[in-house]
């Protein structure tokens, strides 16, 4: 970068809370706690699985891993080759062994995805089942260097044929929830989860959705959903209304947020109140994605105690990425974000409660009547009163040792009147970045030897923000 057309943003406050000084004990908590120890291990194909990728292998997959578990535990495993099935499910005490040279191959058919009772994009609702599902289990695991590929172009293609009809009716708020599309490894209800080196590929929708769970460990995994095309909300690491977890090591690339924290949506996820709390991720990479680290949309139930140190994002839109809606609800806080690289990002910091009104609001347009709707849009369409309760809160953010090249924004930030951002903590960043950005309804931000440089010589714009500058 030539400095003689940048100008360069000073800001030196000296605070005593800039590093956060909160307690970071519990991060020696998180992760699971036990791993499948038996060593017996059964192979589909005595159970007459067949590896030309044409054969529908479902039975016999699920065959095995209910004999396995029946056995008390053990390795489920795969000769090599490639294996088409629709949705499996992992049974309590059984490792899921996908090794080099095998394939596990999703199929295309929707009716080979049984449908469940899940949580989606914050709803609890009917949905079908993930490819690979862990439900009400304990101690369980998926590991291998082999390659999960999900096959999910078919379903982009249905939702954006879908897109293409239902957004000239006003109705983009509900098509992600009609538009069914499979996940690719769904943890639900369990505990003691551990989820390891294996490759997912072309995600149908979300790739891995950590739902209502505890003590998991996801641990050297790599995303690869732009394979073939640019897949629609396929989401890397979803971590949703579950806690005491680790995730590290992992490598995505993909076409929506890479690691995500929610927390239900408007609604039903302030019926449902289950935070997302005590999360580490670290010594991970992002690439293509709308976020290194969003919190969000989905922040209902609140999203609290998350440490991500150690990350590398290169060419993802955000870097951390805080985001809800007004009808939302919940408060973002203890959020630690140190150590971190970004090349090539859009914009360093984003922060929003206002995301993309036409998919956070719902209003129902003329000639459609309540009583004949399904009940997932009558959730959505369902006010949150009184409608304070929808108002979203940002507090104690940290955020140290950043550094950032070749953004194009720096900072967009912006809170509400009623509810300004407080407490974001700076110390030892620095951006270098197209354009600065604008900081509006922010209270007690703290910068401490940090910097921003900017190709057009602008400055932050700074907008009911006190302690901001």
């Amino acid at each position: 970068m030539k400095l003689l057309h940048c100008s360069v943003l000073l800001l030196f406050i000296t605070v005593n809370a800039v590093s956060g000084q909160t307690n970071l004990d519990w991060t020696k908590k998180v992760g699971a706690k036990r791993y499948p120890q038996k060593t017996i291990t059964l192979y589909v194909n005595e159970n007459g699985a067949v590896t030309d990728g044409k054969t529908i292998n479902t039975a016999a997959i699920q065959k095995t891993i209910d004999q396995c578990s029946a056995k008390g535990g053990g390795i489920v495993s795969f000769k090599p080759g490639k294996y088409l099935t629709g949705s499996i499910f992992i049974k309590k005490n059984v490792c899921l062994n996908i090794d080099q040279g095998v394939e596990l191959m999703g199929s295309q058919d929707l009716k080979d995805y049984p449908e469940i009772d899940t949580r989606v994009a914050g709803i609890e609702m009917k949905w079908p089942a993930a490819l690979i599902n862990i439900i009400g289990q304990t101690n369980a695991a998926i590991s291998g260097k082999g390659l999960v590929n999900a096959q999910g172009k078919p379903f982009w293609d249905i939702y954006r044929k879908m897109r293409s009809e239902y957004d000239p009716k006003g109705l983009r708020w509900i098509v992600d929830y009609d538009a069914k599309r499979p996940r690719t490894l769904l943890v639900s209800n369990s505990t003691d989860i551990t989820i390891k080196d294996i490759t997912l590929q072309q995600a149908g929708f979300w790739t891995v959705q950590l739902l209502y769970s505890s003590q998991v460990t996801v641990d050297g995994i790599i995303i690869r959903n732009n394979v073939d095309g640019h897949g629609p909300s396929t989401d890397g690491i979803d971590i949703d209304s579950s806690s005491w977890i680790l995730v590290q090591n992992c490598d995505i690339d993909c076409n929506d947020d890479d690691f995500c924290l929610k927390a239900g949506r408007d609604w039903d996820g302030l019926r449902v109140n289950r935070p997302t709390e005590y999360v580490v991720i670290r010594k991970c990479i992002s690439r293509a994605g709308a976020g290194l680290l969003t919190c969000g949309s989905e922040t209902s139930g609140g999203i609290r105690h998350v440490l991500a140190t150690d990350l590398i994002g290169n060419g993802t839109s955000n870097g951390l990425n805080i985001k809800s809606a007004i009808t939302r609800g919940g408060t973002v806080e203890d959020i630690h974000f140190t150590n971190i690289t970004m090349n090539g990002v859009g914009t360093a910091f984003q922060i929003t409660m206002n995301w993309n009104p036409t998919y956070s609001y719902s209003k129902l347009p003329d000639g459609y009547k309540i009583d004949s709707l399904p009940d997932h849009w009558k959730k959505i369409l369902h006010q949150v009163e009184p409608a304070e309760k929808g108002i979203p809160h940002f507090k104690d953010i940290y955020i140290s040792n950043v550094k950032v090249t070749g953004a194009k924004k720096a900072i967009n930030a912006i809170g509400l009147k009623g509810s300004a951002m407080q407490n974001f903590h700076f110390d030892q960043v620095e951006i270098e970045a197209a354009t600065a950005g604008d900081i509006q309804f922010a209270q007690g931000w703290e910068w401490k030897n940090s910097q921003i440089t900017t190709k057009d010589n602008t400055k932050l714009n700074l907008n009911n923000a006190g302690g901001a500058q």
